[in-house]
């Protein structure tokens, strides 16, 4: 589990395709507090680190795989040497829980349809998959590339967000292009309870609560 708080900008050094797709990672991390087999979340995709080492410049490395149903479903497939990734390490028991619960399984990939400078902050408004606009809502979180996010504003297919100068700078969403691809999550709490309006509904075998 993850909340959302980025506290690294990774880059991709390496990619190996044989099989599964291999990416090796630099980071400010420190190796020695990666454990093998650990879940980092890197621009949102909970991924698991099978090989770890020292850059030699500062940083080290860790290398994590992706299936191809990983590429599929999630921007990883546009990755390439020089992309950069924004990283988080597994939530431990009572750590501070600055953003929202984030579970790192990305459900779906909008883009970047306009970004507005409004004062010192950005607006930046996203494109969404409709099967996932139910479940954004004004005022709710989102995780946009690992970063949780509270939605402005909510439209028919796209919805916004404000982004101060803090989250532009240690973030990559000061590095996107207009239709430039974004991981999704839909806020956990917002899919169990449509989950259980669908389930409740007349006629979809749910019984109300108190019948």
């Amino acid at each position: 589990m993850f909340t959302g708080i980025i506290t690294d900008i990774g880059e991709v050094t390496e990619i190996e395709q044989k099989g599964d797709t291999r990416f090796r990672i630099a980071t400010r991390y420190d190796a020695d507090g990666i454990d093998l087999g650990a879940s980092i979340a890197c621009s949102g995709a909970c991924l698991t680190v099978i090989e770890k080492g020292d850059m030699g410049d500062g940083r080290s490395w860790f290398d994590v795989e992706a299936s191809g149903e990983t590429l599929n479903l999630t921007k990883l497939g546009s990755w390439a040497v020089g992309s950069r990734i924004n990283l988080e390490r597994a939530l431990k028991a009572g750590d501070e829980l600055g953003g929202h619960i984030v579970s790192g399984h990305v459900d779906g990939v909008g883009s970047l349809a306009s970004r507005t400078q409004e004062g010192d902050s950005w607006r930046l408004t996203f494109k969404a998959p409709a099967e996932l606009m139910p479940y954004v809502a004004s005022k709710g979180s989102i995780t946009i590339d690992g970063i949780s996010l509270t939605v402005n504003e909510v439209g028919a297919d796209s919805f916004g967000v404000n982004i101060i100068p803090h989250t532009q700078s240690e973030t990559t969403l000061g590095l996107l292009n207009e239709g430039d691809p974004v991981n999704l999550e839909i806020d956990m709490l917002a899919r169990y309870v449509a989950r259980q309006i669908t389930f409740l509904a007349p006629g979809q075998g749910g019984t109300p609560s108190g019948a």
